[in-house]
């Protein structure tokens, strides 16, 4: 196995030792092709010490070079708040976060999607929200809500959960399925930290066909 390392400008100071032996390149914050493709050809493992927008753009270089079957990808968090380390039951403790990244099993998960070209590895956000959303065939909004939060789910795609205002505090909804549709007034999207460049009106986010390999398990 093959292993580099992409330490991104949210990465403060040294590596821990875990990752002492393991090549390291600086990127960019949100890494690009001239940062990550020519890992991709190289490497079995990339591991990303950045936020959950820069391991999603690692993702989804890979998803564009057709190497999500070939290259495992784990994760160095920079912030103990981050979503995907949250969803996916990853260490934010850097030497924790570094020993899985180098000794850890891979795990199929789903890799989520968006009609807009980009990828969900965390959270998605729109808030506020007045339209109709569907998640497969389940009817989870018409009408308004203060948010609506999309994560990845195994083995199925997507959870989603709205949050309207109620009462006696907030009314949460919550479905699961394949792809979480949305029709609404304009609004902002923000996916993985990461506010769209402009408000929307229509957003899909969907599972994709095959699975992100994410460093997830010791052995």
């Amino acid at each position: 196995m093959k292993i580099v390392t992409l330490t991104c400008p949210s990465w403060a100071g040294d590596l821990p030792p875990a990752l002492s032996d393991v090549p390291a390149h600086a990127v960019a914050e949100r890494p690009g092709k001239d940062d990550v493709d020519a890992l991709t050809s190289e490497s079995t493992r990339i591991v990303v010490a950045g936020t959950d927008a820069d391991l999603a753009a690692v993702a989804l270089r890979l998803l564009r070079k057709e190497r999500l079957a070939q290259v495992e990808l784990a994760y160095l968090p920079t912030s103990p708040d981050s979503a995907v380390a949250d969803v996916w039951g990853l260490p934010t403790n850097p030497d924790a976060a570094a020993t899985l990244a180098v000794r850890g099993d891979p795990d199929a998960v789903p890799l989520v999607r968006d009609d807009n070209g980009g990828v969900l590895l965390g959270r998605g956000e729109l808030r506020p929200l007045r339209g109709v959303v569907y998640c497969d065939d389940d009817l989870v909004l018409r009408g308004g809500a203060r948010r609506l939060e999309v994560t990845p789910l195994a083995p199925v795609g997507v959870d989603v959960r709205v949050v309207r205002p109620g009462l006696l505090g907030s009314r949460v909804r919550a479905s699961s399925g394949r792809a979480v549709q949305i029709g609404c007034l304009a609004t902002l999207v923000v996916s993985d930290g990461v506010p769209h460049p402009r408000p929307v009106t229509r957003w899909t986010w969907y599972k994709h066909t095959e699975p992100l390999r994410l460093v997830r398990g010791l052995h």
